[in-house]
């Protein structure tokens, strides 16, 4: 088979066009390869496929994959066409979509790569810039979310992860799959509710549960925008264990403190053991966290309160649900213990919201799973200098989006 046969066949040139000469450059350690649309062809306006008057035509490359050791160019005359409803415009190819500068098979491994590397890693491979590699990643988003089908989720996460320190945070809406649906940038309520004005009625109605924490920017939002959403706005098991374990954490370092006073160190070294579910505790120290938790220590007192909380939430009746947690808050209320009134009074006035997630039986579990994804994502980035690169990155790795160009599959 000679060359232009060769490349014709690993490059996918098809009629019109054809493969009229391939130089081996060592110098430059390229093969260029010379593509001609065939004499008489007729040539289509790239917008409405009708066959047009040719205009002139204007030389373009393309980068593809190497050819072993070497860079491999696609060079053409790219004709431009008169068309009586467009005007002059170029026309398309079949190996790389309009405005790139590669091949389609060239980005998609790029994107290949991008998925398991950062950008700077990519560029370094691949052997072109970081703006370069970045560019593929920013088109390959813009691309899958054109092709993303109208959101239809029934149950929806809502969460903020940072983006910086100092309270500088995204809001990332999650399906029960951990795919991500929307990257807001700030945490702002105006933020959620402009996804939500974004959706339709359909969709809005569609929505069956809401799964967040109890940030008041995003339970007004969601009260505002989502039908009968105090039926379905849920606080989730997970953020009330949050909220009751630094409880139990501050009532255990004032204890800690007043006793180290009187010369007692018994609750030293023990922050993490009143933090364990004791399924899950270490056996060496269970027994002497026995004694501890069997003890007249406030702390003792506190994680007991924390402990029959975390029992409540196997209710499938609303009504044994609220009776139950009702009289938990009566308790913790008459506690004496600070920390503990704090947060059961945080939790009687969100109860509705927990006695929704425990009927409704929904977690915001994948949200706060997609965190620690979105945390790696920035480690291997080094971090972003601004939130839409911070949220394309996000959209490119867990919005589950169809990235590569059109004709191309994995």
């Amino acid at each position: 088979m000679r060359d232009k046969e060769l490349y014709a066949q690993i490059l996918g040139i098809k009629s019109p066009w054809y493969v009229c000469s391939v130089e081996l450059s060592m110098s430059d350690e390229e093969v260029v390869v010379h593509v001609e649309p065939k004499e008489g062809a007729g040539l289509c306006c790239p917008t409405c496929d009708k066959v047009s008057p040719g205009y002139d035509s204007r030389p373009r490359r393309w980068r593809h994959l190497d050819t072993c050791q070497y860079k491999t160019i696609l060079q053409v005359d790219l004709p431009r066409v008169t068309c009586q409803e467009h005007g002059v415009v170029t026309v398309s190819v079949p190996w790389a979509e309009p405005g790139s500068g590669f091949t389609a098979l060239f980005e998609a491994l790029v994107i290949d790569w991008l998925k398991e590397a950062s950008i700077s890693a990519v560029s370094r491979l691949m052997g072109v810039s970081w703006g370069t590699i970045d560019g593929i990643m920013q088109r390959a988003v813009q691309r899958g979310l054109l092709r993303r089908e109208e959101c239809c989720v029934t149950h929806i996460g809502v969460d903020e992860t940072a983006f910086k320190k100092r309270h500088d945070y995204v809001a990332i809406v999650s399906d029960p799959a951990g795919k991500v649906i929307h990257v807001g940038h700030d945490r702002k309520k105006t933020t959620l509710s402009s996804w939500y004005e974004s959706l339709t009625k359909t969709q809005l109605e569609s929505i069956e549960s809401v799964s967040m924490d109890m940030w008041p920017a995003f339970i007004h939002a969601t009260l505002e925008s989502v039908p009968w959403a105090k039926d379905k706005i849920s606080f989730d098991k997970f953020h009330v264990a949050k909220y009751l374990g630094d409880a139990v954490n501050k009532v255990r370092l004032q204890e800690h403190k007043a006793l180290m006073r009187e010369g007692y160190d018994v609750l030293k070294g023990t922050k993490f053991d009143w933090l364990y579910n004791p399924k899950n505790m270490p056996r060496e120290k269970k027994s002497r966290f026995k004694e501890l938790r069997e003890s007249t220590l406030k702390t003792a007192r506190a994680w007991a309160i924390k402990q029959l909380a975390m029992s409540l939430w196997h209710y499938a009746s609303i009504t044994w649900a609220e009776k139950g947690w009702k009289k938990w808050c009566s308790w913790a209320l008459r506690s004496r213990l600070e920390p503990m009134r704090k947060v059961a009074k945080i939790i009687k006035e969100h109860l509705w919201g927990i006695i929704n997630a425990i009927v409704l039986k929904v977690s915001n579990g994948p949200a706060e799973g997609l965190n620690s994804k979105i945390k790696m994502i920035k480690i291997r980035s080094r971090g972003f200098r601004n939130k839409q690169r911070f949220a394309n990155a996000i959209y490119f790795h867990l919005g589950g989006l169809k990235l590569y160009p059109e004709g191309v599959t994995r």
